[in-house]
């Protein structure tokens, strides 16, 4: 486990920042997504043939699975032309797709599909086996920042958006990063031979994506299942509050109670009341006396 420090080791000066590697990064003029008119099927094509073979790449570095890799790539295109309005009207298309293949691969549920369960065969050099399984012991946002500043070339405040982190934040998990990698591979403390080992292991393996027809195929193809599914689900919502509404009740109805027979009758109740007693008499001929002679009294005057 990468346990954190309260120096952070300095880095590279501005001026001297590489740019992004040419496999791993996309302009808008190299993908010809400008100079010239491209129909939406073309712009996303060219988009395609220029980041996915790297995307695929950069995701091994991340997950250390091949088919995993090509899936959030695809994934990640997927949703890039069924959203192609906004992706293409974005100042970086080839960076706004990256994030979502990154999210993607990186998603905490793909532990728990079967097929993700056992590790794939690592890779066949020594030192690529070595880096790699030194990544994978990494925490994700740690190793997202490392493949974005060291991998890709981004500098610091691109690293920093792309992973949703503040630039200091960033900072801390690059340096976090490059400490817990040089303790294992001291011959990577330089951030020069880091970047080439990198490169050297993602383009040693044979990662290859699927065409740009398939993946519009399947984009579509989700997107209409999707949007039937929410129709569907809207009218079932529709028909049940319909149903319910015909069939409930307007008024309350109290429930009947069924009879039941009464048990343990008095006997006073079936033969009238019980005789007074001999102080309950004189009490009733002393106030029917009292209010004979008093004067309160009211007696009927004729008019």
């Amino acid at each position: 486990m990468v346990t954190k420090q309260n120096t952070a080791s300095p880095l590279p000066p501005a001026k001297e920042r590489r740019r992004p590697h040419a496999s791993w990064s996309l302009t808008r003029d190299q993908s010809g997504l400008v100079g010239r008119p491209l129909t939406p099927a073309q712009a996303f094509d060219a988009l395609y043939a220029f980041c996915a073979p790297a995307l695929v790449r950069q995701t091994y570095l991340l997950t250390g699975r091949r088919e995993l890799a090509r899936e959030a790539v695809e994934r990640a295109f997927q949703l890039a032309w069924q959203r192609w309005p906004e992706v293409a009207r974005d100042r970086d298309p080839g960076g706004w797709v990256r994030a979502v293949a990154y999210d993607c691969a990186l998603s905490p549920w793909h532990r728990y599909r079967p097929r993700y369960r056992h590790p794939e065969p690592p890779p066949a050099d020594p030192a690529d086996r070595a880096l790699l399984y030194a990544l994978m012991r990494l925490p994700a946002s740690y190793r997202r920042t490392l493949v974005l500043y060291d991998g890709v070339g981004l500098d610091l405040p691109e690293t920093a958006a792309e992973t949703e982190a503040s630039t200091p934040a960033a900072a801390n998990r690059l340096t976090h990063a490059r400490a817990a990698l040089a303790a294992r591979l001291p011959e990577l403390a330089d951030p020069g031979e880091l970047h080439r080992r990198l490169l050297v292991l993602a383009s040693t393996e044979r990662l290859r994506a699927a065409g740009p027809g398939p993946v519009r195929s399947e984009g579509e193809r989700r997107s209409v299942f999707w949007t039937r599914a929410a129709i569907a689900f809207t009218v079932a919502i529709v028909g049940a509050t319909t149903l319910t509404l015909w069939t409930a009740p307007t008024h309350f109805e109290a429930p009947i109670v069924p009879a039941q027979a009464v048990q343990e009758v008095p006997v006073f109740g079936l033969m009238g009341p019980a005789p007074l007693a001999r102080l309950e008499q004189a009490l009733g001929v002393t106030l029917r006396g009292v209010a004979a002679r008093g004067p309160e009294r009211l007696a009927p005057q004729a008019g």
